[in-house]
């Protein structure tokens, strides 16, 4: 079990097991997909977001329709956490023409313009200027729409970000940069592979504010969201979170992480896993049942069984789709 909650945070009940549920369908989605993987109905990469659920819900749940979100390849729980249905991320994981790219894409290049989810990036960094683009396209617009652009610590040590950065706070875009700061990148540890590893801080060259999250804890990256939204649709420019999260698979489904114990992975896991720190705050608050949550996590992996038999069922994509979608 997570380790008891030092107080009871000021949070509905509603909201807490809105959050609960959000990040346990992440949960089980990717350990289906990765069971898929190994039957071989998954083929290509495939990285799985488990462990670093917290993130992507407690950002979401901070946005209002028409912001934006791009990120990188460990894509599937920020699609699902903005409203994708699981058929539509499964089938294209399995490359069938129900997915979201009708099968064409796979794990790292979906797409939903209803969802404002502009993918889903192979290239490691290259989605950051395109997060920046998003952002520019809103302020010449004059709305108020704010873009969330993922990114990892090991893409925090490329180029085009610093770029970025410049262009982002010399034209006050509003484009909230987001380091999903695993500790691992591909398989270094960021002690390793970085320098200053306080990653949020090298947005202070460019006048670009930030701040360290404990992205374990969906409150707390709700919270920081919140604030960060708020400097953004002020017209203040962009703004950094850097999330410390962690994720208990490999970088991929082919990384067997020797790079790490097995120790150190199940500390995190029995002390810091964010959707048993919300269980705790439910059951421990007197909010829910054990038999209410275990009737939710029913309720999900039936979700998800759904999600993969829609996936096996939808056929692969006709010959004729490898002539749509394209520019010449």
């Amino acid at each position: 079990m997570a380790k008891k909650p030092d107080a009871r945070p000021n949070v509905s009940k509603e909201d807490l097991l809105k959050y609960y549920r959000e990040m346990l369908l992440i949960r089980r989605f990717e350990e289906k997909a990765g069971q898929l993987y190994g039957m071989g109905l998954i083929g290509g990469f495939c990285h799985l977001y488990i462990g670093q659920e917290a993130v992507v819900v407690g950002l979401e749940a901070a946005t209002k329709e028409g912001d934006k979100r791009v990120t990188s390849y460990r894509d599937h729980g920020h699609m699902l956490a903005c409203g994708m249905d699981p058929k539509g991320v499964m089938a294209e994981l399995t490359g069938r023409i129900g997915g979201f790219s009708k099968g064409k894409g796979g794990s790292m290049h979906m797409f939903s313009k209803e969802k404002h989810f502009y993918g889903g990036h192979g290239i490691v960094g290259a989605q950051v200027p395109l997060g920046a683009g998003l952002a520019f396209a809103d302020k010449y617009l004059g709305n108020d729409n704010v873009t969330f652009t993922y990114f990892g610590d090991g893409a925090a040590n490329q180029g085009q970000v610093y770029e970025t950065y410049n262009m982002a706070e010399l034209w006050a875009l509003p484009v909230i940069f987001v380091i999903e700061n695993n500790g691992y990148a591909m398989g270094t540890s960021v002690k390793r592979s970085t320098k200053s590893t306080t990653l949020y801080g090298r947005g202070l060259a460019y006048g670009i504010p930030g701040e360290q999250v404990d992205g374990m804890d969906v409150l707390a990256v709700k919270a920081a969201g919140e604030k960060a939204i708020a400097h953004c649709r002020a017209g203040n420019g962009p703004y950094i979170l850097e999330m410390m999260t962690y994720r208990y698979r490999g970088h991929s489904m082919s990384d067997p992480a020797k790079y790490r114990t097995r120790e150190e992975v199940e500390k995190i896991r029995t002390e810091k896993d964010c959707i048993e720190h919300v269980r705790d705050l439910l059951t421990q608050g007197g909010l829910a049942s054990d038999e209410e949550l275990k009737a939710i996590d029913k309720e999900i992996k039936a979700t998800v069984n759904e999600a993969a038999e829609f996936s096996k069922d939808s056929p692969e994509p006709p010959l004729e789709e490898l002539w749509t979608d394209i520019y010449a």
